[in-house]
């Protein structure tokens, strides 16, 4: 199910969160879907499925390749390099 290698995968703890809430939704009066993480830096965003889109607006401004799910009990993440889903994950703390 889960590709466990990824030549973009950082392979150590799980990312620290910059906040618990998408930021950019906030500022901008956009309401969230679901939140995704940066695995580089611990950015938090939105995913595609919300209007803001910003999980991948801040790959597409970073080039940080790989992102995992923000929300609680999923383990997955997301290569935006190779379009191939990542994982398991242990969850980042909130």
């Amino acid at each position: 199910m889960y590709e466990k290698k990824c030549e973009h995968l950082f392979e150590g703890p799980a990312p620290v969160p910059n906040s618990s809430v998408c930021e950019k939704c906030i500022a901008q009066g956009l309401k969230w879907v679901h939140l995704r993480i940066c695995r580089t830096c611990g950015n938090v965003g939105c995913c595609d499925n919300s209007p803001g889109k910003h999980a991948t607006e801040h790959y597409r401004g970073t080039k940080h390749p790989t992102m995992q799910s923000f929300e609680p009990g999923e383990d997955w993440g997301w290569c935006y390099e190779h379009e191939k889903i990542l994982g398991p994950f242990p969850q980042p703390n909130k």
